[in-house]
């Protein structure tokens, strides 16, 4: 799993054994796991660099997980785990439809582009390699995250707020935030993801 600040909503779910300890062995695997997926491929990526990665022998790795795929399912599920609690929790405390989208909106950029944008990828791009029974746990977890923003696309389209299929809206939100992540450099200065998220509300036209 991606770097990820210490916040009340991580240590509950740590807490609940629902995600690793960033600070644990465990933890520091999964993060430089989903770095080396990204950057290498799941299939190009061996049991050897990521042992090396976190400097443990290779036969080490086995007292955490029993195979690479384990692992690569780990940093999904604790990924998703993770995003869908920060998202309950970002909708939670806005008051509007219109201000839970927005919430919905700046937490999945800062997902992808900031504490767990790595495993975000691997999400993305890896899901070819994992078996047909994680497809089937991780798809469980999506259904709860992605219901999110169904539920809140839903509310907007029955006040009259949005004319689209909130399906076909969501769709569409998912691939051009996942983008961003090829051109947003917020290093820059340039936007913060806070404009970025009213650029897409002013782009959706409920700004």
């Amino acid at each position: 799993m991606c770097n990820v600040k210490r916040n009340p909503i991580l240590q509950s779910l740590i807490d609940d054994n629902l995600v690793s300890d960033p600070a644990s062995a465990r933890g520091r695997l999964l993060k430089e796991a989903a770095r080396l997926f990204r950057d290498k491929g799941y299939e190009r990526t061996t049991v050897r660099d990521l042992a090396a990665a976190v400097g443990i022998q290779s036969g080490s790795l086995f007292h955490h997980f029993r195979s690479k795929e384990e692992i690569l399912k780990a940093v999904m599920v604790e990924t998703i785990r993770l995003n869908t609690a920060l998202m309950q929790a970002a909708v939670s405390a806005a008051d509007t439809p219109r201000d839970r989208l927005r919430a919905l909106i700046r937490t999945e950029l800062e997902s992808i582009n900031g504490r767990t944008g790595e495993a975000m990828a691997v999400l993305v791009y890896e899901w070819r390699s994992l078996s047909e029974p994680a497809r089937t746990e991780i798809l469980a977890l999506r259904e709860i995250y992605e219901g999110l923003w169904l539920e809140v696309l839903r509310q907007l389209r029955s006040q009259g707020d949005l004319a689209a299929d909130p399906f076909v809206v969501r769709r569409l939100l998912t691939g051009a935030l996942s983008w961003t992540i090829t051109w947003y450099r917020p290093e820059r200065g340039e936007l913060s993801l806070d404009g970025l998220t009213e650029q897409v509300m002013t782009m959706m036209g409920l700004s």
